[in-house]
């Protein structure tokens, strides 16, 4: 597995890392043996970077890590996220970045994951009520007092990342990117490059779709992020399951799964680019981590954009109430 920078001091990590969305059970149940057993697999294939958040089951995904931690010591590098709460009652969601809030929640965090201090500390939604040049002077002081090491922000646009760069060094930068999902393309991963910023793109592989074996939307259950996304709702779905068939094709012939190639084409994008695509599969995680050894060449690329041109899904990235808390830019 190859290694690129995820910090501004340097620090280097795997370049295809794991997103642990899952192991909360939002993409179908899940235990905490299975969880221990793709990280042992992870680690297996070169994978040392985890990707988690607070509400990722409400702190189901932190402490499945934790307990890993506590029985074979600490070999990853973990970012983790907050500033998102959801009531009890409603499920609705709200966000807090004040000093309070994320101070407690970090806490919290670094409890579950059995940790003194995270490598990478995201906030997972902007507060508009608080300007991020006050969010970004709590994370320096978070970063000051030794408990992570780095700062993030997920979904934000460029100009927020600009602002908040101007008070300290920003290290990381998370938003949706995939060969179905591009907009990142129209100033983030650009502005990320510019500032020295690592961009990670989540959900990679299209959170599925970029599978050998499509995902079946009756099966989605209530937890399931994909049960009222537009590209997953008919008939969008079945459109983009028709313009993925000649792109699988395509893989066939090349002898590499989808997924190998949906994340090769993504770090070949940029050198600042480390996808975190969640599986809770060994034969999957394979997949990913080949995706860090395949080579894209020019042919592939030009026979990809011509399979997939920017722009060919149908639906949109996300409904009405998933867009709450995106900052959007173009």
């Amino acid at each position: 597995m190859k290694k690129r920078k995820l910090l501004q001091t340097g620090k280097l990590v795997s370049e295809v890392g794991l997103g642990c969305m899952s192991f909360a059970g939002f993409y179908g149940s899940t235990d905490e043996k299975e969880a221990h057993d793709t990280l042992n697999s992870a680690l297996e294939f070169g994978i040392d970077f985890l990707d988690t958040a607070n509400v990722y089951g409400m702190g189901v995904s932190e402490t499945m890590i934790g307990n890993f931690i506590k029985s074979n010591g600490n070999p990853f590098i973990i970012a983790t996220k907050a500033s998102i709460s959801r009531n009890s009652e409603t499920n609705e969601r709200t966000f807090d970045n004040s000093a309070t809030h994320l101070e407690t929640e970090l806490h919290k965090s670094l409890e579950r994951l059995c940790v003194d201090y995270v490598d990478l500390f995201y906030i997972h939604r902007r507060d508009q009520r608080i300007p991020i040049e006050d969010v970004m002077e709590t994370l320096l002081k978070f970063k000051q007092d030794g408990k992570i090491g780095g700062i993030g922000f997920s979904e934000i646009s460029p100009s927020s990342l600009r602002r908040a760069s101007e008070v300290g060094l920003v290290d990381a930068v998370q938003s949706e990117y995939s060969l179905w999902t591009r907009s990142a393309e129209l100033g983030l991963i650009q502005t990320c490059k510019e500032l020295g910023v690592s961009f990670i793109p989540f959900s990679p592989l299209g959170r599925g779709v970029f599978s050998k074996k499509p995902p079946e939307p009756t099966t989605f259950g209530n937890l399931d992020f994909r049960k009222n996304n537009p590209r997953f709702l008919q008939p969008n779905f079945n459109q983009n399951l028709k313009l993925l068939t000649p792109f699988k094709q395509f893989c066939d012939e090349l002898g590499v799964s989808p997924s190998t190639i949906a994340i090769a084409w993504t770090l070949k994008q940029a050198n600042h680019i480390l996808p975190i695509p969640g599986t809770r599969s060994r034969s999957h995680l394979i997949e990913l981590a080949l995706g860090s050894e395949f080579e894209i060449t020019q042919d592939i690329s030009d026979q990809i954009d011509r399979l997939l041109p920017i722009g060919w899904a149908h639906g949109e990235r996300y409904s009405d109430d998933q867009w709450v808390g995106i900052e959007k830019f173009c």
